[in-house]
């Protein structure tokens, strides 16, 4: 088997386990983070309903405000400083929804790099995880 296969299916059975403990409800949903090569995707997501409250990804932030975070990036990464101001928008978009708390899904992924730095960003912005 393809050794990137390989990390892909254990990282999906990873998931798999998460979610057998995680659960997401309306008063506290989900917050589900998905980690490609390229981008990052966060949605807050009611599992009682199975419907996306809010959702936010480092597409929705624009050219200027990301030569802005890499300038400033307090000695992180290009990708994990946006990965942190995902972070801060997706807790913006909760606390504008009038949801203060939620449960942190690292989607399989280690909580390392850009899946801590959404949850710093997130927390950081007042939204309690």
């Amino acid at each position: 088997m393809d050794r990137h296969k390989k990390k892909e299916q254990a990282r999906k059975q990873r998931h798999i386990r998460v979610r057998a403990k995680v659960k997401g409800t309306a008063e506290r949903p989900r917050l589900a983070v998905y980690r490609s090569l390229r981008y990052i995707y966060v949605q807050l997501i009611d599992d009682t309903t199975g419907k996306t409250l809010v959702s936010a990804s480092d597409r929705e932030i624009t050219k200027k405000e990301t030569d802005k975070l890499r300038q400033g990036s307090e000695g992180r990464k290009a990708k994990t400083a946006l990965a942190y101001a995902v972070g801060q928008l997706v807790a913006a978009k909760a606390l504008k929804a009038g949801i203060k708390t939620a449960v942190f899904d690292r989607g399989g992924f280690t909580y390392a790099g850009r899946v801590a730095a959404v949850a710093e960003g997130a927390r950081e912005k007042g939204l309690e995880l």
